[in-house]
């Protein structure tokens, strides 16, 4: 297969399902924002939104404070944020439309049909009238691109660099919201060492149930645990699992599977790395975890991701520009 190829298809896969992300992480913030909250917190929840797709620089250069109206318009509208709903699935059309030869006609019916009903959705004010009818839609049509891409695509290398990007995207999009949720519950913790037990615990409970439904893990986590929410266990969860669907070990087991099927003659360390991280992954401890400090850990586990993006880049795709 062509790099150029194989690019567009790597990243437009990979676009789908940070929009994807996108929409779950605003849907659930917003959600939460309805709960009774102070200022401080509510601000900080909305910081952290920002913080997760390190784009809290940017906004800030353009916005004096921090509001749930601008984040919004700011993640969801603005053509000049990379990171945004409309940017991402701007880039996923164009990706589809430069390889469409190389997709089913449903793939590319798909992913145009999303852009053109983005735009629509957008300037009839849907965001504004239904925030959650719209993250439901973007949700949606991510669930379907996928479910027509497995359902109509030729299983060969193809499909297998669409699931690289996406699982790649997944695995750094889980990664980082449980890093932030994490560092808000610490923040939230010492500021409030002498709140009422009651209040403290139904607190931690929305904060743990949010985090879990923006990867659709709460039913998952009432059948795997059937008892209440932890953080020690939704870290288990997010991390450890290889039969939640998000999980960074299903992810990062996905993504060795596949590059295993695309192997070529500059990819052995590539493949070693993948492999070395699902390893630690499928054999690791989360009581290990916390011990050495989640955030360490998951910093780290970011900057293999990112190396392991690095790495395909150079063996199989378009060349990273010097």
């Amino acid at each position: 297969m062509l790099s150029r190829t194989a690019d567009s298809l790597f990243w437009m896969c990979r676009y789908t399902e940070r929009a994807e992300n996108t929409a779950r992480m605003l849907d659930v913030n917003l959600q939460m924002s309805l709960l009774p909250q102070d200022t401080q917190t509510r601000e900080g929840s909305w910081l952290g939104v920002l913080r997760i797709s390190e784009l809290q620089g940017l906004y800030q250069s353009k916005y004096a404070s921090i509001s749930p109206h601008d984040v919004l318009q700011y993640m969801v509208r603005d053509p000049e944020n990379p990171s945004s709903i409309y940017s991402c699935m701007r880039a996923a059309r164009e990706n589809a439309r430069a390889v469409r030869g190389s997709l089913t006609t449903e793939v590319w019916e798909t992913y145009n049909t999303t852009w053109l009903e983005l735009l629509k959705h957008l300037h009839t004010g849907l965001l504004e009238r239904n925030p959650g009818e719209f993250f439901e839609w973007v949700k949606f049509r991510s669930h379907l691109a996928r479910g027509v891409t497995i359902g109509t695509m030729l299983e060969d290398e193809a499909l297998y660099f669409l699931r690289i990007g996406m699982h790649l995207e997944r695995a750094d999009s889980t990664a980082r919201m449980l890093d932030v949720k994490f560092h808000e519950r610490g923040g939230a913790q010492e500021g409030r060492a002498e709140a009422a037990g009651t209040a403290a615990l139904q607190s931690e409970f929305y904060r743990w149930s949010a985090l879990l439904s923006s990867v659709s893990g709460l039913e998952i986590y009432r059948k795997v645990y059937r008892d209440v929410i932890t953080p020690d266990r939704v870290a288990e969860l997010l991390i450890l699992h290889g039969d939640m669907p998000r999980s960074l070990l299903a992810s990062v087991r996905a993504v060795a599977e596949d590059l295993a099927r695309v192997s070529n003659q500059r990819s052995t360390e590539t493949e070693r790395r993948a492999g070395m991280l699902c390893a630690e992954l499928q054999y690791g401890r989360v009581e290990d975890i916390l011990d050495s400090g989640l955030h360490q850990y998951l910093d780290h586990f970011l900057a293999r991701i990112n190396d392991l993006g690095n790495r395909i880049s150079q063996d199989f795709l378009v060349p990273l520009s010097a």
